[in-house]
C-alpha cells in the first residue's frame, strides 16, 4: 500500500505547479463525523489543497464519536489522529502521518476575518459534511454566526459549488423549507443516505458511499464506491 508519506509528496509537487486554491470543508455538529474524515481523504487522496473549518458544537460529536479533542492548538496532530481512525473506531485504518495533512490549512470557527470569510480568497468552493439543521437553516437564511456560515454565504454569493450533506431524520417541514431554498440558492443538498448495490460489506463501505457522492458533487475523481453499471447483481460478484 502506498504510504501517506509518498502520497503526502506527490500532492505537493502537484501543488507547486499552480497557486494554492483550496476546497473548504466545513464540519458542523451533526452526528456523522466518519462522513467528514472519508471526505477529508478523499480530497488529500485526488491532491486538493483543503481548508477546514470545525465548528463548537462539532467538537462535541467528535469526542462523543470518535474520543477525540479537536484542539485549536493541536489541530495537526488530532486532525492526524481522526484521518487515521476508521468508520468503526479503530484506530490507525487509515495511513495518516504529518506529510498527508501538509496542504490542509485551519480556521477557528470563531474567526469570522479568516482568509475564507472573504469572496476575494481564492477557493474552489465548499462541502458541509456533516450539515446539521442548525447550519441548514443559518446558510437558508444568510446567517452568519460563525466561521462555518460566514463562508457558506461567501460561497453561495460568489456562485461557487456547495455541497450541503444533510444528515438528520426524520427531516421537519421548516427544515425542508431550508433544504428548498438552498437548491434554489444554487446550493446540492445532499442528504447522507448510504446506498446498497455497491456491494458494501463493512460500515466503512456504507461511509465511502456517502463521502464518494459528496466528492462527486464537487467534481473531485476518487474510488470509494462501485458506481452502477446497469447490471443487476453487479455487486455480489466481486
Amino acid at each position: 500500500m502506498e504510504s501517506g508519506h509518498v502520497r503526502g509528496q506527490q500532492h505537493q509537487e502537484q501543488r507547486q505547479e499552480a497557486p494554492r486554491r483550496p476546497w473548504i470543508v466545513g464540519v458542523s455538529g451533526a452526528s456523522g463525523t466518519p462522513y467528514a474524515a472519508a471526505v477529508l481523504r478523499g480530497l488529500l487522496d485526488a491532491g486538493e489543497s483543503v481548508d477546514l473549518v470545525v465548528s463548537r458544537a462539532s467538537r462535541l460529536t467528535l469526542l462523543d464519536e470518535t474520543g477525540i479533542a479537536f484542539r485549536d492548538a493541536h489541530w495537526q496532530e488530532d486532525l492526524r489522529n481522526w484521518l487515521a481512525r476508521g468508520a468503526d473506531g479503530k484506530p490507525d485504518s487509515f495511513d495518516v502521518d504529518a506529510a498527508y495533512v501538509s496542504d490542509v490549512r485551519y480556521w477557528a470557527a470563531g474567526d469570522l476575518a479568516a482568509g475564507p470569510s472573504s469572496g476575494s480568497y481564492p477557493a474552489k468552493g465548499m462541502l458541509i459534511v456533516p450539515a446539521s439543521t442548525a447550519s441548514v437553516a443559518g446558510v437558508a437564511l444568510g446567517l452568519s454566526k460563525d466561521l462555518l456560515q460566514r463562508v457558506a454565504s461567501v460561497t453561495l454569493k460568489e456562485r461557487r459549488r456547495l455541497v450541503v450533506a444533510v444528515r438528520e431524520t426524520p427531516l421537519s417541514g421548516q427544515t425542508l423549507k431550508h433544504m428548498v431554498a438552498l437548491d434554489e440558492a444554487g446550493a446540492v443538498v445532499l442528504p447522507a443516505s448510504p446506498a446498497f448495490y455497491a456491494g458494501a460489506t463493512h460500515i466503512q463501505d456504507l461511509v465511502d458511499f456517502v463521502a464518494g457522492r459528496v466528492l462527486d458533487a464537487a467534481g473531485v475523481p476518487h474510488g470509494l464506491y462501485r458506481r452502477w453499471k446497469g447490471e443487476l447483481g453487479g455487486s455480489r460478484k466481486d
